[in-house]
């Protein structure tokens, strides 16, 4: 299987705007970065000849070249400690976890360095390198291959943490994060590598952000990655049954876009947060607790979360029961106290 076919490259004069997959649109802002910038190297386990476990490089190294898309030995840590001395040199690196739990051997050159080297020199030296990570379930993987490690990042001060939902986002997102100053764990849910949307190439993304996915007033629903298409349907399903559901799409972990959020969250005086990590010491039970502080006082009922279980991914033929559907976020809403029902839920 591979993308190159698509053709979805845009030459001079080609329009900006084209209907393609996330994985069409991650390899196509890889191959402008490539393009704009001599900078910018493509690196990982199989990203060059083979284009990616899941084809996000594929044709780059064709395309550009072994200097600039190459394949490494399969070692997490001499990919992330490569990268950080190519950063430190003046090149943004841009390098592929085949696995979000494969790149747990490298965490601690993550930790240690990548993280905390702008700090340790009083920003002397910025590392611009960004960390893709395939992550979450929904394709009947296995443990290891189905790991949402987003906690762990996010939790460590020195990393932008973002996670799109959409082909655009996923374009933008990733130009975006490949030009930042600083290193950027970008989190692909492999969930949606196939699903397709519209990608304007001209539009800007701004890391740090929240967008509105879907405008709604009784309640709020929180999502990111592969959950906000679950949290969109289950919107759909509650407007047919009369309740107007606004689904955010939090898209950036760290920073988080407080701003926004909070916003959404006042005007509804309800909230769902959902995520398919598990809920222990998530990031769902931090964008639960900064809701609570910041809109207490605004709120109807108490803010409500639908996450993974606690427990290890489940096997390919149980994972439906363990990532959350629009089931479970439809009877977290329904568990709010509504003024209209006769008894409180």
């Amino acid at each position: 299987m591979t993308i190159a076919h698509d053709d979805v490259r845009l030459d001079a004069g080609a329009p900006t705007t084209q209907t393609m997959t996330m994985a069409a649109a991650l390899n196509l802002a890889l191959a402008d970065a490539i393009r704009d910038d001599p900078a910018v190297v493509v690196f990982g386990e199989d990203v060059g000849a083979l284009g990616g476990v899941f084809r996000i490089t594929d044709g780059l190294t064709e395309r550009f070249g072994e200097e600039r898309c190459f394949d490494t030995p399969l070692a997490e840590s001499g990919i992330v400690g490569t990268a950080v001395g190519m950063a430190m040199n003046g090149m943004r690196p841009v390098v592929e976890m085949q696995f979000d739990a494969f790149a747990l051997p490298a965490f601690e050159q993550v930790v240690s360095h990548v993280a905390k080297l702008g700090n340790r020199t009083r920003g002397a030296v910025r590392l611009p390198m960004v960390i893709r990570m395939p992550s979450g379930g929904g394709i009947g993987g296995v443990e290891h291959h189905c790991d949402s490690s987003e906690a762990y990042y996010a939790h460590t001060p020195g990393l932008t943490v973002v996670a799109p939902s959409t082909p655009q986002d996923a374009y933008s997102m990733l130009r975006a994060a490949i030009s930042s100053p600083d290193p950027v764990i970008f989190i692909e849910p492999k969930k949606l590598y196939w699903t397709k949307g519209e990608v304007d190439t001209s539009q800007v993304a701004h890391l740090g952000t929240a967008r509105i996915a879907r405008e709604g007033t009784d309640v709020t629903v929180l999502a990111y990655a592969a959950m906000v298409p679950v949290a969109l349907e289950a919107a759909e399903i509650a407007a047919s049954e009369g309740r107007s559901v606004q689904v955010i799409d939090v898209r950036s972990l760290s920073p988080f876009d407080d701003q926004l959020v909070t916003a959404a969250v006042r005007a509804t005086g309800r909230a769902v947060v959902v995520a398919e990590a598990p809920g222990y010491v998530s990031v769902a039970g931090e964008i639960q607790a900064r809701v609570f502080e910041r809109c207490f006082e605004y709120l109807e009922a108490p803010v409500r979360r639908v996450t993974g279980f606690d427990t290890p991914f489940a096997p390919p033929k149980l994972e439906h029961f363990y990532l959350p559907d629009a089931d479970r976020v439809l009877d977290a809403i329904d568990s709010l106290r509504w003024d209209d029902d006769e008894e409180t839920r």
